[in-house]
């Protein structure tokens, strides 16, 4: 098929909007209608989609894309029938997939048949049932586009047996061109997805995956949840993902920023699809900052203007990595990627790979390998990322990545390369990292002592260093090429020709000193008398902050409290005081972050207070801590809610209790813990139903005008015997949420 520069131009100004193509986008549009066959590595943001789409409104009949994720599929479809104009806008694309009713699949098919759906998108699940293949064989087809290709490759980090299917199934339906696209394939991965789709022969464009507006961060895995959500704080109002490995974990997350005034929701497969849906849809429309979610969530979602990736637990592949980070600054406008690293977190992920087969978990522990390096290197980090593609890097320093801005002790690693590369070369077989790294050290492992390695004169030649020192120096080699590591053979080792040269003419090798995360052997409960003190600044202890500001800020609570008619301790608690002569919150935001301050109280009566603090900041040039108190989530949370949400529907507090098999007792002290961490009930119904108005008023008179605190001992003192300490309690709670909330 033949179409005309022009054509193709104004296709993408009229529908799409675009006065130019990026990078090899036209080249691959022009190739593809021509009717050849198409492999496309480019990387997330460098437009994948518009390789496609544009085709298929120029091309006679429907391009098929088949799309591993329902959210995706959603996400591209109405995309484009939001470009699409005229009365029959929403026939142009569709997707077929298990989310739809029986009415909307007639709908789909009605609107293939008569030719008015230009691109559907297609699950692999999908593609695979008889109905659906039986359709499609009625369809004129135009083209095939396989996206996320790299779920073929069991070398991929998103592995989907159904992808490997589908050349099988194109062949049944009617052979077209094929176009197969992902943002990231290493040369292995690459070469795997070739093979398996059979086109061998396609033309292959590959654009750079160098990602220059991204800045790539590791930070050690210690007091995480504060400092994630001190970076969240600090870009308010910014879009942002959080990626957790578990949908436990992500719910986690989720309930502990919201708590913390961080607008977020959670993301993953283990919720009902409309809840997911309409998540999704909350952060697309900015009804909410932050997802917090498992890997899957972000594949395709077209979010130009994603300025933080955070990875909580470590990603499984380079790949995953890449590819999640990828959903940062598509724009091109400022994007941080930041991950949290333990090696404890890899530990974790190597016990669940027991029990798989033997090929897939020395798979997974290959490509999980690659992130331990990734994570544990001190040498530039973009660098590092191109070069896990077959991309080199020329520039020593990318000035966007933590290990360049703050670049750690150099030293001269001529010596330690040298020892390596003997090593290898000495050795009849060749061998993965880790145990090459044991020989150096002298480690006894079972597999050094059967090879009699712990014979030979290098046995214990650097048992100066660490084991990951020398893992550093080994994948040091390997950026520079100096070594290479077998693929086919799960990642064995060996030196190459370059390597060799270097080891007959050594020259500099400037080196980085051992990085040590938290994991690797020290204990994370130590710490140093300046991080204890710290600590205990921030619990709040007596006498931690500021006599001053201490001694003015009580002096106001007494005086607003005079005004409000009101007991001092209603307004603000002494634990609350005393974090704000620590912290000098000058923001509600950040008074909110106090012991004892709710969202209500900051609200009520925070006002004069940061006014006073911030201009006793300013008069005085305090430079304020840039640490905060992280509010946690209570325990038992899922108590807590179903309490809360019990509450609201009026139940009776005996049933209440009798539903989670609690006691009472038990029950009261829940509530009266939710109340405390600012959450209003409202517990009026019971109340009326089971205690005397007179005693009631009584009670509340009490707390308003007598008490001193909202201590329940000293109530029962003040009241005496006429009055049972759960009339107290049940009043004391409707006097918080109502006055001191």
């Amino acid at each position: 098929m033949t179409i005309d520069s022009a054509t193709i131009h104004q296709t993408l100004k009229s529908f799409f909007g675009y006065d130019t193509f990026k990078g090899d986008q036209e080249s691959v549009i022009r190739h593809l209608v021509g009717g050849g066959d198409a492999f496309v590595l480019m990387p997330t943001g460098g437009g994948k989609s518009l390789c496609y789409q544009l085709p298929a409104l120029l091309m006679e009949g429907t391009a098929i894309v088949i799309s591993p994720l329902i959210a995706l599929m959603k996400n591209q479809v109405d995309l484009l029938r939001g470009f699409e104009a005229g009365s029959g806008a929403g026939s142009i694309a569709h997707f077929l997939n298990s989310s739809l009713s029986r009415a909307q699949i007639e709908e789909v098919r009605s609107d293939l048949l008569s030719g008015k759906t230009k691109i559907l998108y297609v699950a692999p699940e999908s593609l695979t049932k008889e109905e659906n293949v039986a359709l499609l064989r009625e369809v004129k087809i135009s083209f095939y586009a396989v996206d996320e290709a790299h779920c073929i490759s069991e070398w991929g980090h998103d592995f989907r047996p159904e992808y490997r299917r589908i050349r099988a199934l194109v062949d049944e339906i009617g052979r077209l061109p094929i176009i197969a696209l992902t943002a990231t394939a290493t040369p292995k991965v690459q070469s795997d997805i070739l093979k398996n789709l059979g086109i061998q022969d396609a033309a292959v464009f590959k654009s750079s995956f160098n990602r220059p507006n991204l800045y790539y961060e590791v930070r050690d895995k210690q007091d995480v949840e504060k400092d994630m959500i001190k970076y969240i704080k600090q870009n308010a109002g910014k879009s942002g993902i959080v990626y957790c490995l578990s949908r436990k974990k992500v719910e986690e997350i989720a309930q502990l920023l919201c708590i913390n005034g961080i607008k977020a929701r959670p993301y993953h497969a283990g919720l009902d699809a409309k809840t997911r849906a309409e998540n999704q849809d909350a952060f697309l429309t900015e009804e909410i900052n932050v997802i917090v979610a498992t890997i899957a969530f972000g594949m395709g979602i077209d979010k130009p203007d994603v300025r933080f990736v955070i990875h909580y637990d470590i990603p499984k592949s380079i790949e995953s990595y890449y590819q999640e980070t990828g959903r940062a600054g598509r724009d091109g406008l400022e994007g941080c990627c930041i991950d949290y690293y333990s090696y404890k977190d890899i530990q974790k992920l190597e016990k669940f790979m027991q029990g798989k087969p033997v090929a897939e978990q020395e798979i997974s522990r290959q490509l999980l390998g690659e992130v331990v390096a990734y994570a544990e290197s001190n040498q530039c980090r973009r660098k590092l990322l191109l070069n896990y593609f077959g991309e080199d890097y020329p520039q020593q320093n990318c000035g966007s990545c933590d290990n360049c801005v703050h670049p750690k002790p150099m030293f001269d690693g001529r010596e330690q390369m040298k020892l390596v590369i003997s090593l290898i070369e000495a050795l009849p077989e060749h061998f993965k990292i880790e145990h090459l790294a044991n020989v150096l050290i002298g480690n006894p492992t079972a597999m050094v002592k059967s090879y009699q390695h712990d014979q030979l004169p290098f046995y214990g030649k650097g048992k100066d260093h660490s084991d990951k020192f020398w893992c550093t120096v080994i994948h040091q080699g390997l950026i520079l090429h100096l070594l290479e590591k077998e693929i086919e053979s799960y990642g064995l080792i060996a030196v190459t020709s370059k390597g060799r040269e270097f080891l007959a003419n050594p020259y500099e090798l400037m080196m980085v000193e051992d990085r040590v995360f938290s994991g690797s052997g020290e204990s994370e409960e130590e710490e140093d008398e300046e991080t204890a003190a710290a600590n205990a600044a921030m619990k709040g202890g007596g006498g931690a902050g500021d006599p001053v500001l201490l001694s003015m800020l009580k002096d106001l609570r007494k005086d607003v409290a005079k005004k409000l008619k009101l007991q001092p301790w209603i307004l603000f608690g002494d634990p609350a005081l005393d974090d704000m002569s620590i912290l000098y919150p000058i923001t509600i935001e950040e008074l909110r972050n106090c012991q004892g301050v709710g969202e209500g109280k900051a609200r009520k009566f925070g006002e004069e207070f940061v006014k006073l603090i911030r201009k006793y900041v300013e008069e005085n040039e305090i430079i304020r801590p840039d640490d905060f108190i992280v509010k946690s989530a209570p325990s038992k949370s899922a108590n807590k809610i179903f309490i809360i949400q019990s509450i609201d529907k009026c139940m009776s507090l005996e049933d209440i209790a009798e539903a989670k098999g609690l006691e009472i007792e038990e029950l009261m002290s829940e509530i009266e813990a939710i109340v405390s961490t600012g959450t209003s009930l409202n517990l009026d119904y019971y109340i009326r139903e089971n205690l005397d108005e007179d005693i009631v008023d009584e009670i509340y008179e009490y707390f308003k005008e007598e008490a001193a605190s909202d201590s329940v001992a000293d109530a029962i003192a003040a009241l005496g015997s006429d009055y049972d300490e759960m009339e107290i309690r049940l009043v004391r709670i409707k006097f918080l949420c109502e006055i001191a909330s």
